[in-house]
């Protein structure tokens, strides 16, 4: 996945760029690339939507007339699904020996 920033994004057409200082995000000029982004690309909770200068993780695939930005997430949403997938729920107590001391 790329790493890059909201350039805009307008609410109301749905769409809208993402640029990337990334060797992906650069032409063979050394130009920057801006990555067209589609709310309906956008993977989030509720209204899907970006904020000029987010940061975000997302694929890249080619258009009909261009690159496009695909599953995109907020680098803090990714960031905090993997901070959730770490965590085990642990029991509080051990119910194997709480049954053990019970019956003894």
């Amino acid at each position: 996945m790329a790493v890059g920033k909201v350039k805009w994004f307008n609410n109301a057409k749905g769409f809208g760029f993402i640029n990337t200082e990334a060797r992906e995000g650069r032409d063979e000029d050394g130009k920057d690339i801006d990555f067209f982004a589609h709310y309906s690309a956008i993977e989030m909770d509720g209204y899907k939507t970006l904020k000029a200068g987010q940061e975000v993780k997302f694929d890249i695939v080619q258009g009909p007339k261009g690159l496009h930005a695909v599953k995109i997430k907020s680098v803090e949403t990714a960031k905090d699904a993997e901070k959730a997938a770490e965590k085990t729920v642990k029991p509080a107590i051990d119910l194997k020996q709480k049954e053990k001391t019970l019956i003894s």
